[in-house]
Parts: C-alpha cells; structure tokens; sequence
C-alpha cells in the first residue's frame, strides 16, 4: 500500500508517517524505482501502536522504548509498568503547571474591569512579568 492508503488505514497522516521512519520509529519502507513508499499490512499494527501512544502523550523518545519492549517477546511487563508510570508522574507535573496558569489567568482576568477604560491588569502583567524575565538574563 502506498503512504496515503498507511495514512487512511492508521488514522496518521502521511507527513506523521514519514516523521516516523525518519526518526526511526517506523522502519524504513520499501520504495518503488520511482521512490514511492511502500508499506506492508504488516506496518499497519506498529503505525497503530505509535499513534495511540501520541495520543496518551508519550514522547518520541518513550515511544521508541515502548516500541522496543513491545516488539520483545521477552520483556518484562515491570519495564513496561516503570515507564508508563514515569509517564504517569510527567503529565501529573504537567497538569499541576496548567493549572497554576489557569488560575493566575483567573485571578487577572477577575481583577479586569473589561470596560472601555484602557487600563488592563492582564495587559499589565503580560508586561511587567516580560521585563523581569529580561532582567534576569
């Protein structure tokens, strides 16, 4: 199957898909003498893997790891628990930095007037916190 039919099938589009085997998560394909990509059904469970590990948010880095646990049938599954978990406690760093912006965003935009008056605490802040991180530089 050529690149575009992989991307149908895989739920991936077809610039993904060649990011992939760039960076080696995906092997290489075969190529036609004109240098059209072709992919084997056999492609199709790894494109699979790849994409639902993007969508839970592992790193291309993790990914490759999980690809290699995955494709050893001798693996441990405490590996692959270590890893998820790890996983686990990086999006629960991340979660907790969204939420502090979301509430300093709140506490700004409840002190805004939003009125026709120019003055803007949120416009301020923006401000003001930019020439403090220049100034620490």
């Amino acid at each position: 199957m050529n690149i575009g039919q992989a991307a149908r099938e895989s739920g991936l589009s077809a610039k993904m898909i060649r990011h992939y085997e760039a960076t080696g998560l995906l092997k290489a394909a075969h190529r036609t003498d004109s240098g059209y990509r072709i992919y084997q059904s056999e492609d199709l469970p790894t494109l699979a893997f790849i994409k639902r590990s993007r969508d839970l948010g592992f790193s291309l880095e993790e990914i490759g790891r999980l690809l290699t646990l995955w494709q050893d049938r001798g693996r441990a599954s405490a590996d692959v628990k270590a890893l998820a978990g790890l996983h686990i406690e990086t999006l629960n760093r991340r979660i907790d930095e969204l939420l502090g912006l979301r509430d300093t965003l709140q506490n700004l935009v409840s002190h805004c007037q939003g009125d026709d008056r120019p003055d803007c605490p949120i416009l301020a802040d923006l401000a003001s916190s930019g020439c403090h991180q220049a100034a620490r530089r």
